[in-house]
């Protein structure tokens, strides 16, 4: 699976399909829930990579956070501290850190 199916199936899984581990291929990982916010977040292994996702919060003024209160499901990547993707209702959009970083396709 490429990093990219892998960001999309981190997001169906646990935004979308509410569940509370994500499987990829034989490990899983928890989705825990930030007590604060509320939000949902994920940390999982690509390779040697260490990828956190975590759900658009709502509450802030960014045109991603608007349209997750008109009920878009958002999950914003990072990578090596940097937001390298986000994942919008099943689709991939890669920032340019994402290049930056050269992450793999």
């Amino acid at each position: 699976m490429t990093l990219g199916e892998t960001l999309i199936s981190v997001w169906q899984q646990s935004l979308a399909d509410g569940q509370e581990e994500v499987d990829l291929g034989e490990e899983s990982y928890p989705v825990t829930v930030f007590r604060a916010k509320k939000l949902r977040s994920v940390e999982f292994s690509y390779g040697d990579l260490r990828i956190i996702g975590i759900e658009q919060n709502p509450a802030t003024s960014s045109r991603w956070a608007a349209l997750a209160q008109a009920g878009e499901r958002i999950m914003q990547f990072r990578c090596k501290g940097r937001y390298v993707g986000n994942v919008c209702e099943g689709m991939l959009l890669r920032y340019p850190a994402w290049r930056a970083l050269a992450l793999p396709d």
